[in-house]
């Protein structure tokens, strides 16, 4: 679950990190407000969107007056906001954040993640930071630096200053970036984040290290326990289908392809899709019904799935293990019935009851085709969303 700048800010903030003044608006008029109260003659109003590039698509400007002010907060609250990171559709800027300016005088790139190959929490720190650090590791992967945390051991002195030196602190900047840092990694763990980032962290005129940017992202897996910060949630920068999807216990990633996909587990929803690419389809999506999938789960993924227009054809691949293909199957018929699926769907199921489970599609009158195996599910799906396509046209 990803969170706004300004909500990330205060936690920071909580955390003892330093972070410029500032409040947040969902008017033009409290915007103007809100840089009233800061005080100050210059201004920085952002888009509160969950998406970086904000910068160069127009969702931060610099406010000389309050007029500035107004018309920056007019232009952007209402509308929606087309990064690099959005996709074409953009996402719609509900409120901004109004701080003072700030003195720059160098600006770095800072932010902790989970190294999955080693299993250990890594602090990932640039002297090269800003907007462009995307180039920055692209081209230059070199000024990139890496410090891999053990976790019996925690963040380590040396690793803060191994991270200050080579972001080119010096004196008293050492021990207070020190601090930063520490202060990250205890943030990191006990608001089970996944995601921390500040771009830019800067150093000001006067020498003082702040956070200009903040960036959170809190493991979903873990909001059981973060109760405070579920409560942040904001629906409208979520996918409409996969915020749909998770009120149903369903994993949803919403894809570009037009075959979509009923799976249950990852891993064979990727090797799925895969399949589907190898043969020259392309996939509408991702779905895991889980494990335990009944048939209103399955009813429930069928109205998603052909909640997308561009999707031409389904491919149901089931493994019954711990669920009963038979009871796969009646959900899948009972779907095709109650939601009216007028495109190609392509059912593969194995495991316990299978046999049963294809004897019941195929006998059902309906127009659903049986697959051997995962191949044959494949190429069979991909023909058939090609002649759909070609119906189409």
């Amino acid at each position: 679950m990803n969170l706004h700048e300004y909500q990330a800010k205060e936690i920071f903030s909580s955390y003892g990190i330093a972070i410029p003044a500032g409040r947040v608006a969902a008017s033009a008029d409290e915007a103007v407000s809100a840089a009233r109260e800061l005080g100050g003659a210059v201004w920085v109003v952002k888009a509160q969107v969950h998406a970086g590039g904000r910068g160069k698509a127009g969702g931060v400007t610099l406010a000389r007056d309050l007029e500035a002010v107004h018309a920056a907060a007019a232009a952007m609250i209402g509308r929606r906001l087309v990064t690099r990171q959005t996709g074409p559709e953009g996402l719609p800027v509900n409120q901004v954040y109004v701080e003072t300016g700030s003195q720059i005088a160098r600006e770095m790139y800072l932010s902790l993640v989970l190294n999955r190959e080693r299993g250990q929490i890594a602090f990932i720190a640039s002297a090269a930071g800003g907007m462009d650090i995307e180039e920055v590791a692209a081209h230059s992967p070199e000024k990139i630096i890496a410090v891999n945390i053990h976790p019996a051991a925690g963040l380590q002195g040396f690793q803060c200053r191994l991270l200050a030196f080579g972001l080119q602190f010096t004196g008293a900047q050492v021990d207070e970036f020190t601090r930063l840092a520490q202060a990250l990694y205890r943030l990191y763990l006990e608001k089970d984040a996944s995601l921390v980032e500040i771009n830019p962290l800067i150093v000001t005129g006067d020498g003082r290290i702040i956070a200009l940017d903040a960036k959170i992202n809190i493991d979903a897996n873990a909001l059981f326990r973060q109760p405070e910060l579920a409560a942040l949630r904001d629906p409208s920068q979520e996918d409409p289908m996969e915020r749909e999807a998770s009120e149903h216990d369903l994993n949803y990633v919403s894809l570009d392809g037009d075959i979509a996909c009923m799976v249950n587990g990852a891993g064979l929803a990727m090797a799925t899709m895969d399949l589907i690419k190898l043969h020259g389809g392309a996939p509408a999506n991702f779905l895991d019904v889980g494990g335990g999938a009944t048939s209103e789960r399955v009813t429930e993924a069928f109205k998603l799935i052909l909640s997308n227009s561009k999707v031409r054809a389904i491919l149901v691949n089931i493994f019954g293990g711990i669920v009963r293909c038979d009871l796969i199957a009646d959900g899948v018929i009972n779907a095709v019935k109650q939601v009216g699926v007028k495109i190609p769907v392509v059912v593969r199921l194995e495991g316990t009851n299978a046999d049963v489970a294809r004897e019941r599609l195929a006998s059902s009158g309906l127009a659903i085709t049986p697959a051997r195996d995962l191949t044959d599910a494949a190429t069979k799906v991909v023909r058939l969303a090609a002649r759909a396509q070609r119906g189409a046209a």
